[in-house]
């Protein structure tokens, strides 16, 4: 279990890694004015940031998600395992609400995680920057406006993770039984990276408008006075001033991320695996997921990298 876990945390860096350029180009789009929008798709906002800020402007608030990683998986692994336990035996449903419950209690991490990471992608690059840091910004909150502040977008945090995680484990379950990820298979670890990667985006989908509010809520009175009084009002607000598309902005660069997030993720946590137990325990034999005999779903599960 704590070889998994570390295992686990690995691959959640590399993941973190190789995906914060595409969530920093997520959040710009999501939250630019319509009046005067800044950036015209994905590809734009992209080569904006780089040639406005460099290449570390796509990594602003990096340290957020690499600072919470630990933890997050921590609380992902153990209680999506001991409520598949609980619940008596592996099914579709039993996948579905052990990935819930694994989401809404990381939320306790991941809302003021995500604070300070949206905070830190939108401030102005120079000297003029409000915030030194990921703990820095969580401090400066904290003085200004309390618990309440550092907790802003709680609500529907607890709305994007509990549901997507269920998909998320739902379809991760599904497509490794499908793909028929068995011990010895010569294509189980890109069986592996296909499902980890298809299983995000299916994640991401499931409930991507509420990330488009949580964005929007946690980045309200950054630059200005507050906008929203709470979710069904940025809500109604966003969709009578941009209409409907206003919960898809960004969704390309999203699903772009997913799957070499997931991928990224997947593949060191097989290579960590395999130097950790040698050639007899490597991979192969222990990153089965749910399509193996075991009735407590998969061996391997997917890190909180999504």
């Amino acid at each position: 279990m704590a070889l998994d876990f570390l295992a686990g945390c690995a691959g959640g860096v590399a993941g973190v890694l190789v995906g914060h350029p595409f969530d920093t180009v997520k959040v710009r789009l999501q939250v630019q004015s319509v009046e005067k929008p800044q950036y015209r798709g994905t590809l734009h906002c992209f080569k904006s940031i780089i040639k406005q800020e460099s290449v570390l402007g796509l990594y602003k608030g990096l340290g957020s998600p690499l600072m919470g990683l630990t933890f997050i998986n921590a609380l992902v692994f153990g209680v999506q395992g001991n409520t598949l336990r609980a619940l008596g035996h592996d099914s579709p449903l039993n996948q579905f609400l052990a990935g819930a419950a694994a989401g809404a209690i990381q939320c306790v991490i991941c809302c003021p995680m995500e604070l300070a990471k949206t905070r830190l992608q939108l401030q102005d690059a120079g000297p003029a920057r409000t915030y030194k840091g990921s703990l820095d910004c969580l401090v400066q909150i904290y003085g200004h406006e309390g618990l309440r502040g550092v907790n802003r977008g709680m609500v529907s945090t607890l709305l994007r993770e509990t549901p997507s995680f269920g998909v998320y484990f739902l379809t991760y379950d599904a497509l490794t039984r499908a793909l028929g990820c068995e011990p010895g298979d010569r294509l189980l670890v890109p069986k592996l990276l296909l499902a980890g990667g298809t299983s995000g985006i299916m994640s991401w989908l499931s409930t991507y408008p509420v990330d488009v509010v949580k964005s929007r809520l946690q980045a309200d009175g950054l630059r200005g006075a507050p906008r929203y009084r709470g979710i069904l009002d940025c809500v109604r607000q966003s969709y009578r001033a941009e209409g409907w598309r206003v919960f898809t902005r960004g969704l390309a660069s999203t699903l772009l991320r997913a799957f070499p997030v997931n991928a990224a993720t997947f593949a060191t946590v097989t290579v960590v695996l395999t130097y950790a137990r040698g050639e007899e325990a490597g991979p192969e034999g222990e990153a089965v997921p749910a399509a193996s005999a075991a009735p407590t779903g998969p061996a391997l599960a997917q890190p909180s990298s999504l």
